[in-house]
């Protein structure tokens, strides 16, 4: 009796220690918000919101190629300029590179939290305790949500949250913030094959697609019927950036002329046909994966398609932003503990070194990322990408292990 009653208690621990750590980076992710300024982002956000400010969501849109960002980040932008401009606020220190900050470091805890309920719950996610308290403290999280300057935090919380809704059969809150979640960026796209197919196997499609397109509808009203052109051009146009990660970097290591180029603008014929190509294949990728994991039935069959689908993306994504790679974070430790954490490590190398060379070394306060680095950090990248590669393989392999029918090219549906 007095066995059975001690290993809840020790989960119970456990399970706090993982809360007061959670905590604890918090806290230090708002210690290092108020204390430095963050990396370029935050003057793209601020000029983002001057311009909302005197000019309005339309003339944005139509005048900033740049501006790729839903209305809901667009009305954030617009409460934190007036908040940050008067003087009594700005004495404390709530200044606009702390507020856009601190709903990313919010996000990560609940992050944390979901994961948590969720793992002690029924229907029960196994993920392992260590697991959580790597994610609770993640050096990744630390800096792109206590430093950077982004909403990308805010779009995964989003992003899990309705994970954790097809985890309990919910599909009407599912679609809310899967809906919220593409409200922030416009890239959870991506993974809406995964949740489609799912809900489609369990007859509850519809209950899934109302709410998200009531939602979607309602939130991007404005641009949708007023100037649809230009908020698609801005926000469904948005390119990467050529030779900074992956396949990309490779190429242009190669010393073809046709591949060497770095930038997101003007590349060559080759250059533009291999982004179209390696852009075609992950959705191509995406939507079979999707529909061979519909049938999937246990608590993390969901998680895992989400996963697999940002792995995808990373491997053969033609460029990445650094801040992209809390996208995956919560939904590979889903998959595996182990891959979580090489991942995890090797992303944490590379965003150190990327940090630290365009914040001009130790302590960091301001970062502006330029040409004139890139020969200095990207070879960095080097690091979180072949982890992914190399995790893939190895998770292939272990599944062919496993049911030695499975084939990569088919169409036939994976079962548990």
């Amino acid at each position: 009796m007095l066995h059975s009653t001690s290993v809840p208690t020790e989960q119970a621990w456990l399970s706090l220690c993982v809360v007061i750590a959670a905590a604890i980076a918090f806290l230090l992710k708002v210690a290092i918000a108020l204390n430095t300024f963050g990396t370029n982002d935050v003057i793209s956000f601020y000029q983002f919101a001057q311009s909302l400010s005197e000019h309005g969501l339309e003339q944005t849109y139509r005048t900033n190629i740049a501006f790729n960002h839903p209305p809901l980040v667009a009305h954030y932008l617009d409460v934190i300029f007036e908040v940050s401009r008067k003087s009594s606020i700005e004495e404390n220190g709530i200044t606009f590179p702390f507020l856009l900050r601190l709903p990313g470091i919010v996000a990560d805890f609940v992050v944390v939290c979901a994961l948590l309920v969720f793992r002690q719950g029924e229907p029960r996610l196994r993920i392992p305790i260590w697991a959580l308290f790597l994610l609770a403290v993640s050096p990744v999280s630390l800096m792109v949500s206590g430093f950077h300057g982004n909403t990308d935090p805010i779009m995964v919380m989003f992003l899990v949250l309705a994970a954790c809704q097809c985890v309990r059969n919910h599909p009407f809150w599912c679609g809310i913030f899967f809906a919220l979640s593409c409200q922030i960026k416009i890239v959870p796209l991506l993974c809406l094959p995964v949740f489609l197919f799912f809900w489609l196997q369990r007859r509850s499609l519809l209950l899934f697609l109302l709410p998200l397109a009531l939602t979607t509808i309602v939130l991007w009203s404005e641009p949708l019927f007023h100037y649809p052109f230009a908020y698609a051009k801005n926000v469904f146009g948005y390119g990467s950036f050529w030779g900074m990660w992956g396949i990309t970097y490779w190429l242009r290591q190669s010393g073809w002329s046709e591949f060497s180029r770095a930038s997101f603008y003007d590349l060559s014929a080759a250059q533009n046909l291999t982004v179209s190509f390696l852009k075609l294949t992950i959705i191509a990728a995406v939507i079979v994966l999707a529909w061979r994991r519909r049938k999937m039935t246990s608590e993390s069959a969901l998680f895992a398609s989400l996963a697999y689908t940002w792995v995808i993306f990373f491997v053969l994504s033609p460029g990445i932003g650094t801040q992209y790679l809390v996208w995956a974070a919560p939904f590979i430790l889903t998959l595996s503990s182990q891959f979580y954490a090489a991942f995890t490590a090797g992303s944490s190398l590379f965003l150190f070194f990327f940090y630290n060379t365009i914040s001009r070394g130790l302590p960091w306060y301001g970062g502006i990322s330029n040409g004139d680095f890139k020969i200095d950090w990207t070879p960095w990248s080097i690091w979180p990408w072949a982890i992914l590669v190399v995790g893939t393989v190895l998770l292939w392999k272990q599944s062919r292990r496993d049911d030695p029918s499975l084939r990569l090219l088919s169409l036939a549906a994976v079962r548990d």
